[in-house]
């Protein structure tokens, strides 16, 4: 599927609304520059793994990256990337509570979208260096925010989130015990985190 941005960007994306869905994720990739697109492997696993739990999810490939049109823009322009992929999803998944889970990158941009259709953000390894603090305006919203940290982060320890995140309105910082930066061998482990985040009550059994 195509979304086109309020600034008139095409980007490509892919959608996935299972049986009688529970919430909705809208899911956001690392670092264009880096490699990143929406077939890397935390959105990618991700895609695949919460739509067979009730998870209707939507991922996107920002604006410069993989299918999609326009330049990468360093962080800022890519928020109008994230609003065109929750209003998108929100058409598809009508009534859910919609949830931005971003990797690294993905995390820090959609920090900057506090969108009333948004329930709250899950940060997955989120550096918090990607866009400038002034315009992390999650920060300061009731809504819930969970970090999903890495204990071996390369650019952000846990101890380090939880310093950084202290004063904001409602952040919880969850370690991913043995990982580093790229989750290679968690991505079990980080999907039952998000589930457990955005489907609260559920069983999340597979």
């Amino acid at each position: 599927m195509e979304l086109v941005t309020d600034d008139g960007v095409a980007l490509a994306a892919e959608c996935r609304v299972p049986d009688e869905p529970g919430s909705a994720a809208v899911l956001l990739h690392p670092h264009p520059l880096m490699g990143g697109d929406m077939r890397t492997p935390v959105p990618d696993h991700l895609f695949r793994a919460l739509p067979e739990r009730g998870v209707a999810v939507l991922r996107v490939d920002f604006r410069g990256a993989g299918r999609s049109e326009g330049e990468h823009g360093g962080g800022i322009p890519e928020a109008a990337d994230v609003r065109a992929a929750v209003d998108a999803l929100g058409e598809a998944a009508p009534g859910l509570p919609v949830w931005l889970v971003g990797w690294s990158f993905g995390a820090d941009v959609s920090l900057q979208v506090t969108d009333p259709q948004v329930a709250g953000w899950v940060l997955v390894a989120p550096p918090l260096s990607s866009v400038p603090e002034a315009a992390m305006v999650a920060a300061g919203d009731a809504r819930p925010t969970l970090l999903l940290v890495p204990q071996h982060d390369q650019f952000l320890d846990p101890g380090a989130a939880a310093a950084r995140t202290a004063q904001w309105a409602a952040a919880t910082v969850q370690v991913v015990p043995g990982a580093d930066h790229f989750l290679a061998g968690r991505l079990g482990a980080v999907t039952d985190a998000v589930l457990a985040a955005i489907l609260p009550g559920r069983d999340l059994r597979s």
